[in-house]
């Protein structure tokens, strides 16, 4: 994985807006279209270059195929194994959500009611495994074919942890908690080698870690720390084959807009989150919950030849940054990590999923100029 060491480099999450016409093809063979599966390949492939070409001609330095190839940022990977069957008629709380739900039942009413009636789960009734391999090899083969158009950039693809590829699912086959756990992770590690066999950088995203922290402390502290520490030993039991400098590790708290007081508090994750074997952690730095975690930098020792992707531009707002305040939120991080350890990035992707777009591409591109002018005054400051 490159490194910050002449100049502040750029990235960010991954999961970039779709166009329109590529997701109804997707709903559409999803619906049962096959008919439209050959035109889909052929708009997903032109796509993704695309879009690859775009973050590249922007000045990005570490760039993703946008996850077009996903219908979301974690459930898509249920449809690429066995062992998941959807009840519709089995409606479960969405504890991922926190206590938000709770202080501010007024507004998901309004905004996000399913937060307050519940969704229907996915049900592991049967051994998990990945068979569904063509996606992926799809994807990966669609991402290369792009990359070797451009210059001066590398490439990282997304695959989700096992702390969130199940928050919507329930286990009814496996004997314990960690046994399903494991085989879950099992699973998710062909996606992984997948990934890093292609030569490309693998991202784990993994939101829910820390988005069940308001959940479960409620119940109690140590309750969360086992459930939490469970899934990252799994998961770096998934990724044992893989070079850590390979390896970017994304926790967040959703790129959802919802008031976010149920975050979990950094400095009270931190030590999980340096216990996944990753080479880089990308973090949320930029939104107006998290912006002030810097601090914990202060105190928390970043462990050797490991990198920080903070957040300097946010999905949260559709204000663009000014790139002076992009550059003082870099130096900030610099200045406590060392500015070879830090890679300027966004918050969380601007795209939940295929029809969750979190602000408007045009402002999302703008706010990617900002992210690499940024980038370039916070340079011009540390190297000076």
């Amino acid at each position: 994985m490159r490194r910050s060491e002449s100049r502040i480099l750029t990235t960010h999450v991954g999961s970039l807006p779709r166009p329109p016409e590529l997701v109804a093809m997707a709903q559409n063979i999803r619906r049962g279209s096959t008919d439209e599966t050959p035109a889909y390949e052929a708009l997903l492939k032109s796509s993704v270059e695309e879009v690859v070409r775009h973050q590249a001609e922007v000045g990005l330095d570490l760039i993703s195929d946008g996850e077009f190839g996903k219908a979301s940022w974690s459930t898509y990977v249920q449809s690429r194994m066995t062992g998941y069957e959807l009840r519709p008629d089995d409606i479960r709380p969405l504890n991922w959500l926190g206590r938000d739900r709770e202080r501010f039942p007024e507004f998901f009413q309004q905004e996000m009611p399913r937060a307050i009636t519940g969704a229907p789960v996915m049900i592991c009734n049967a051994p998990l495994a990945y068979v569904d391999t063509h996606p992926i090899t799809r994807d990966i083969s669609n991402f290369q074919s792009a990359l070797s158009k451009v210059n001066g950039v590398d490439g990282f693809m997304t695959s989700v942890a096992p702390a969130s590829a199940d928050h919507n699912a329930a286990n009814e086959y496996y004997a314990s908690d960690r046994e399903y756990v494991y085989a879950l992770a099992d699973s998710l590690r062909t996606e992984y080698k997948a990934i890093y066999d292609a030569g490309l950088l693998v991202q784990v995203d993994d939101a829910v870690l820390a988005n069940m922290y308001d959940y479960l402390v409620e119940h109690s502290p140590e309750k969360y720390r086992q459930w939490a520490g469970l899934r990252v030993e799994a998961l770096n039991h998934a990724l044992q084959d893989i070079p850590e400098e390979r390896i970017r590790y994304h926790i967040c708290y959703g790129s959802w807009h919802v008031p976010h007081v149920a975050d979990a508090p950094l400095e009270n994750i931190v030590d999980l989150m340096l216990s996944v074997n990753a080479g880089a952690y990308s973090i949320e730095a930029a939104n107006p919950r998290h912006e002030h975690e810097w601090r914990v930098w202060e105190q928390v020792k970043l462990p050797n030849n490991r990198i920080i992707i903070p957040g300097v531009i946010t999905h949260h707002v559709t204000t663009v940054e000014h790139p002076q305040v992009v550059a003082d939120r870099i130096v900030r991080y610099a200045e406590r990590v060392g500015r070879e350890n830090v890679i300027a990035g966004t918050d969380c992707g601007f795209a939940q999923g295929e029809t969750t777009v979190r602000v408007h591409p045009s402002i999302m591109w703008a706010k990617f100029q900002a992210l690499v002018e940024g980038a370039r005054i916070a340079t011009k400051h540390l190297w000076s």
